[in-house]
């Protein structure tokens, strides 16, 4: 604590410090203080200082229980939305593992028939059929066709991502 000019500065900074301001001091320093500025403002402030102190701790350890409930209802609330959302990840997982596996099982017969799907596809599907699909399909482009059909998959994709986020 840094005083001005006050021959009484170092006793009252001891008085305050060790907290025996106003009565443990005596009569002679009280006297000076009520007649001296400097002093009169340290004492002052220090009061002011300690109360607001006091009324702090005060508040703080009132509010400690509210705080503590808050904490435990949060962590309570967390733990119940990461334990619902652990079925929904491994159904999410499981759903990327199958397509994973229908992806590799279509590409192996595909390498299978030496890459030409459409000897694959007459195959399964009956001539009759085939030739109807190929007759209304004529006039299509193919190389819209693939990417219009790649953009429709992504986008369900998204679709899909954007619903199993928000719920």
């Amino acid at each position: 604590m840094i005083l001005g000019n006050c021959s009484h500065a170092r006793e009252l900074a001891q008085a305050l410090k060790s907290g025996h301001w106003p009565h443990g001091c005596e009569p002679e320093l009280r006297s000076h203080v009520a007649n001296c500025r400097e002093c009169g403002e340290v004492v002052l402030l220090t009061q002011v200082f300690r109360e607001a102190r006091s009324q702090s701790e005060k508040s703080s350890v009132r509010d400690a229980p509210e705080l503590l409930w808050w904490r435990a209802q949060l962590r309570r609330r967390n733990a119940a939305t990461e334990q619902a959302g652990r079925p929904i990840a491994v159904a999410q997982v499981f759903a990327f593992a199958l397509s994973l596996l229908v992806a590799g099982v279509f590409v192996a017969l595909e390498y299978r028939h030496g890459l030409r799907w459409s000897s694959w596809f007459a195959d399964v599907v009956p001539s009759r059929m085939l030739h109807s699909l190929s007759q209304g399909f004529a006039d299509w482009n193919v190389g819209l066709l693939i990417p219009t059909f790649a953009a429709l998959v992504v986008l369900s994709g998204l679709v899909v991502y954007l619903v199993t986020e928000k719920s």
